[in-house]
C-alpha cells in the first residue's frame, strides 16, 4: 500500500501543483515509484487540463507504469466552470467512487501516491464535504502549502489549526515567489524559526522528504 500525502494549500493559486511535481521528482531521485492524482480539477475547458495535463506529463516521465495514462486516469472529475467544486457543478452530486478507483489504481503501482486537492482546505466539494473531509476519508497526511507575503503567519496558523483539530498529521511548506523572499526573511521567517522544528520551503524541498519518507 503507498504511502498517500495530500497537497493542500491556504487558498487557491498558492503553489500546489509546483510543489507536487517539485515533490515528484525528489521522490523518483530518491529511487521510489511516484504516483499522482488531482480527484477534481476545475477550469477545464475544450480538454485542456491545466493542472492534470502537467502532472500527467510529468507521471510518465517518472513512472515508467503509467506509459499509458490519459489525463483522465489522474483528474477522475472535471469540471469547466473555474469555481469550488460544489459551484461548479451545479450543485450537483459528485461520484466518489471515480476517486477511489482512480486512487487504488495506483495505489498498486507506486510507493507514494501524491494526491493534489483543488483550492484550500474549506472549498465545498458538495453539499456536505469539504476538502479537508476528504484529507480525513482518504486515511492521508497533508501537505500544507502557505505563501510568503504578508499575513501568512495568520493564514498559516489557522489552517495549521484547522488540520489539527481534524487529526491530520501534516508538514507547512513555504512556497516563496521571487517578490516575497525578502519581506518573508525579516517578516514572518524569524516567527516561524521560533515555533517550529524547521522551516521548509519549496526551495528546500528535500529536506522535507528526508523527513516524511
Amino acid at each position: 500500500m503507498a504511502k498517500k500525502i495530500f497537497i493542500t494549500a491556504t487558498n487557491t493559486d498558492i503553489g500546489k501543483t509546483y510543489t507536487t511535481k517539485k515533490l515528484m521528482r525528489i521522490l523518483a531521485e530518491k529511487g521510489l515509484k511516484v504516483g499522482v492524482v488531482k480527484p477534481i480539477e476545475t477550469g477545464v475547458e475544450d480538454g485542456i487540463y491545466p493542472d492534470g495535463d502537467a502532472l500527467l506529463e510529468l507521471l510518465k516521465q517518472v513512472n515508467p507504469s503509467a506509459w499509458s495514462y490519459e489525463v483522465t486516469n489522474i483528474v477522475p472529475i472535471s469540471f469547466e466552470l473555474p469555481a469550488a467544486p460544489y459551484i461548479a457543478s451545479n450543485f450537483g452530486v459528485i461520484d466518489y467512487q471515480k476517486i477511489a478507483d482512480a486512487i487504488n489504481e495506483q495505489d498498486a503501482l507506486c510507493d507514494v501516491l501524491l494526491i493534489e486537492g483543488a483550492g484550500g482546505l474549506f472549498v465545498p466539494i458538495d453539499e456536505h464535504f469539504m476538502m479537508i473531509d476528504l484529507i480525513k476519508e482518504l486515511k492521508a497526511e497533508a501537505i500544507l502549502v502557505t505563501h510568503c507575503s504578508l499575513g501568512c503567519i495568520n493564514d498559516t496558523l489557522v489552517h495549521q489549526k484547522a488540520l489539527k483539530d481534524y487529526g491530520i498529521k501534516h508538514e507547512v511548506v513555504f512556497n516563496c515567489r521571487e517578490e516575497e523572499k525578502n519581506s518573508f526573511e525579516t517578516i514572518s521567517r524569524p516567527y516561524f524559526e521560533k515555533i517550529y522544528e524547521e522551516v521548509f520551503t519549496t526551495s528546500d524541498l528535500e529536506k522535507l522528504v528526508a523527513k516524511i519518507v
